[in-house]
């Protein structure tokens, strides 16, 4: 299976053998010269009825399983370096929300000690 970066109209992709717009650049028959509107209604002749033809479940996942494969091979994984630095900024942010929101609910009920006695 050969791939260029980018490039997601593969059939292996999902997408139907003709809606990859083949069609529409081709030429109708006779003499290879022919109006855009002939060489849509050649192009609407081949298919069946527009619709993709039904494939079985273990078809379907098994082109799932390949989609996801291919998708998580374009992720950029993170260094070591940048994950901990990732993981460090979250952790004190986290710890700051979390006295900022204590904070919060130490003065409320203060208040509400004093209102309410």
């Amino acid at each position: 299976m050969t791939e260029t970066t980018g490039s997601t109209a593969t059939p292996e992709s999902g997408n139907p053998e003709g809606a990859d717009g083949a069609d529409e650049t081709t030429p109708a028959e006779g003499d290879g010269k022919g109006s855009r509107r002939d060489r849509k209604r050649a192009g609407r002749a081949d298919k069946k009825s527009g619709k993709r033809a039904k494939k079985g479940v273990f078809a379907r996942l098994a082109l799932f399983y390949r989609q996801i494969i291919a998708e998580l091979r374009k992720v950029v994984w993170p260094s070591r370096n940048e994950l901990v630095n990732y993981t460090t900024v979250v952790v004190v942010f986290v710890v700051v929300v979390m006295a900022f929101v204590a904070g919060l609910d130490y003065g409320f009920s203060k208040l509400s000690l004093w209102v309410f006695g």
